[in-house]
């Protein structure tokens, strides 16, 4: 590694079996302020709907939340799905949020639905005309942002003039072509579809045109981390995991499931070959293990920043995983 690497939390808001969406928000503020003590960049929340073992729905409202819980750490979208949503509305929104929180806010965007089709077009009748709109109404957002829509006859306060930051998030080509095309930086969902990952970075940097925001290219991978003291125990931890992306796969709508000894007698084999493929953006061990293959990956990806998830059920198990991710970075910068 030649230079340092910052690591921040995508934050679900997964319900684990027999808990609730309140139990759970109060676990996001535990964790939040873990990370915000620990010196984690960012904590981004997700936007999900129609999922009844997640709880961000109204992204918007959990950022604010969880930044009027912390003090440090950037709070953002991982992501807002734009296609869901007015860019005007969008830019009052984070214009808001950034006003009071003041050089904190982070807005990452997604060209997906975040749930199934029915849901989709009961948030939106013209989902899928505006999911093709994706760019345009990028641009649209950053109009609302500026300083030169004062002379507009649509503006958005309070965002105009503010910077927050946009970021363009994907697991495809064509959300590299997007934020290298615009100039943004990109952040890819490396923890539930890495399979383009590295060839999406590498058309991002060869692609990459200057703007006003950013001058050279920033890529940021999203990847699940699965920490513990011992091997042994982070691999067990990890099946809920892997028991989450097999109930996705059968479209079996249950809360996080408790670990388990194996998972050999849970799926069969066209299942495993689903999840391994889904989940092949997972590392997995102790410290020592995790800053061995950490260090393998983000040289071979060339990231800038590193984003992690950790769908882990036990509460306590889950804050020590930070804690140890931490641990695990910072001896990769040392």
């Amino acid at each position: 590694m030649k230079k340092p690497i910052s690591v921040s939390i995508l934050e679900l808001a997964i319900i684990t079996q027999d808990s609730n969406a309140t139990e759970t928000f109060q676990k996001t503020k535990d964790i939040a302020q873990l990370a915000d003590k620990l010196g984690y960049k960012r904590i981004w929340l997700a936007e999900h709907h129609n999922m009844a073992h997640v709880a961000s729905t109204a992204t918007v409202v959990l950022i604010g939340y969880v930044a009027s819980q912390t003090e440090k750490i950037r709070v953002g979208s991982g992501g807002i799905m734009l296609p869901n949503h007015s860019p005007l509305v969008v830019a009052e929104q984070f214009g808001t949020l950034e006003t009071l929180y003041p050089n904190r806010i982070d807005l990452g965007l997604g060209r997906a639905p975040g749930t199934d089709q029915p849901t989709a077009e009961a948030i939106r009748k013209d989902f899928f005309e505006q999911a093709q709109r994706f760019p345009q109404n990028v641009s649209k957002l950053q109009e609302y942002f500026s300083f030169e829509n004062a002379t507009g006859k649509v503006r958005a306060f309070p965002a105009e003039g503010l910077n927050v930051p946009i970021w363009i998030l994907g697991s495809s080509m064509d959300s590299a072509a997007l934020a290298a095309a615009y100039g943004l930086p990109y952040a890819f969902a490396g923890h539930f579809a890495p399979k383009l990952m590295i060839q999406a970075f590498e058309f991002y940097r060869d692609n990459f045109q200057q703007s006003e925001f950013l001058e050279q290219p920033k890529t940021m991978a999203c990847l699940n981390i699965i920490a513990a003291d011992t091997n042994e125990e982070a691999e067990t931890l990890s099946t809920s995991l892997y028991q989450m992306f097999l109930n996705l796969i059968r479209n079996d709508r249950k809360g996080l499931q408790p670990p388990v000894s194996s998972l050999d007698d849970i799926m069969n084999e066209a299942e495993r070959f689903h999840v391994n493929q889904m989940t092949a953006g997972t590392f997995t061990g102790n410290k020592d293990q995790l800053v061995t293959d950490l260090r393998k990956f983000i040289d071979y990806a060339r990231i800038d920043e590193l984003m992690v998830t950790s769908p882990i059920f036990d509460h306590n198990a889950k804050l020590k995983s930070i804690e140890i991710t931490k641990e695990v970075i910072d001896a990769l910068n040392q």
